[in-house]
């Protein structure tokens, strides 16, 4: 782990082949409000080669790993406003039991690709 978060950098993977990943950690806690378990906003940004994202989210237990490329092709970047320029992604969504009143949340369909149980993606090419 760099001793500075640095560029965007929590940590530094070196593969069995001897080449290396940076990666980028963010986190929700099981407390954000319900429907945002996995809304990861502000985000900024720019293509790195060699450059991953670790989200997860508390609340839903889950793990994501994106490229940067990834990122990029599946966040929604700001037009207008104090966040101009940056990326948000929002993973999850909201559902309300029509029994209960109560709302849960879920992973969208189309980020369930992402998901995942361990951090081999990282360590291999």
């Amino acid at each position: 782990m760099p001793l500075i978060d640095d560029n965007g950098i929590d940590a530094v993977v070196r593969r069995d082949d001897g080449t290396f990943v940076e990666v980028q950690i963010k986190a929700r806690s099981k407390n954000v409000l319900m429907g945002d378990a996995a809304l990861f906003a502000a985000l900024t940004h720019e293509l790195r080669e060699n450059y991953y994202f670790v989200f997860y989210s508390e609340r839903l237990e889950t793990f994501w790993i994106l490229t940067s490329a990834e990122l990029i092709a599946e966040a929604v970047q700001n037009k207008t406003g104090k966040n101009v320029g940056k990326r948000s992604i929002w993973f999850n969504g909201k559902r309300k039991n029509k029994e209960t009143g109560e709302y849960s949340e879920h992973c969208h369909e189309r980020f369930k690709k992402y998901i995942v149980k361990n951090f081999d993606r990282l360590s291999k090419a």
